[in-house]
């Protein structure tokens, strides 16, 4: 369901280019539409907390919600196994595409199944264990976020996973990845024109959901219109988004 970075360059280019605007280069493209994919990316979080903010069970925001958790799941990896140091930290920043936490489970040696862990606050961990009801053990671990020398995104489990030659814990996270950023590769032909080349080894569509590809061109082409210093034209594709988000909402 990938969008072919080519088909969008070549609306944008094609709106751009319609009354003399300026030509928009490979590589200010590329960086343009990082920018524009990861602005919708982003959007979806914020627009699935509003949504289900809404009360009772009205089928138009049902369905509304469905899609957007319909473009996120793409996104979801499950089950991806997780290094830990002595102290139980995990650094998310070793899974390289993180971008939101799910859930998390561990696998004690001695337990014969894995145990979804709780997010409690850094704050409460003395809380927890000082009472004997509410101590965190290998059947009810827990885990607090936090930033460390590790890094800004570092989780530490309770009760310590630990790692020996005879028996190994293991730890199993489920997280939200970035869309990988898409790159409009190309060759330069004897004109010193570029020519579109999608066999290069660094050729990258657009990851979004293919109903994103005109959001997509539009909000390119605002950047580019501020770029070519043309508000005339970052104006027009900005009241372009707007009628197309009033037409969603309808």
């Amino acid at each position: 369901m990938a969008i072919s970075v080519d088909k969008v360059y070549q609306k944008v280019l094609a709106l751009a280019n319609k009354e003399q605007r300026g030509y928009i280069t490979p590589q200010e493209f590329n960086l343009f539409a990082d920018h524009a994919q990861m602005n919708i990316f982003e959007q979806y979080f914020y627009d699935l907390s509003q949504r289900q903010r809404v009360p009772g069970n009205d089928q138009e925001y049902a369905d509304l919600v469905s899609n957007i958790e319909e473009k996120i799941s793409m996104f979801e990896i499950r089950g991806a196994g997780i290094s830990f140091n002595s102290e139980g930290e995990v650094n998310l920043i070793d899974l390289g595409d993180f971008y939101r936490l799910g859930n998390v489970r561990v696998l004690y040696a001695s337990n014969s199944k894995y145990e979804t862990a709780e997010l409690i606050k850094l704050s409460d961990i003395d809380k927890y264990e000082s009472s004997p009801l509410a101590i965190y053990t290998k059947k009810r671990p827990v885990y607090s976020k936090y930033s460390s020398a590790m890094g800004s995104n570092t989780i530490r489990i309770y009760p310590t996973p630990q790692s020996t030659t005879s028996s190994s814990d293991t730890v199993l996270v489920n997280y939200i990845r970035k869309p990988s950023s898409p790159n409009w590769t190309y060759l330069i032909s004897g004109s010193k024109n570029a020519l579109y080349n999608p066999s290069a080894a660094d050729h990258n569509d657009f990851e979004l959901h293919s109903s994103e590809e005109n959001d997509l061109v539009l909000k390119i082409l605002q950047l580019a219109g501020i770029s070519i210093k043309d508000l005339q034209l970052t104006g027009a594709a900005a009241q372009q988004e707007m009628t197309t988000l009033q037409q969603e909402k309808q």
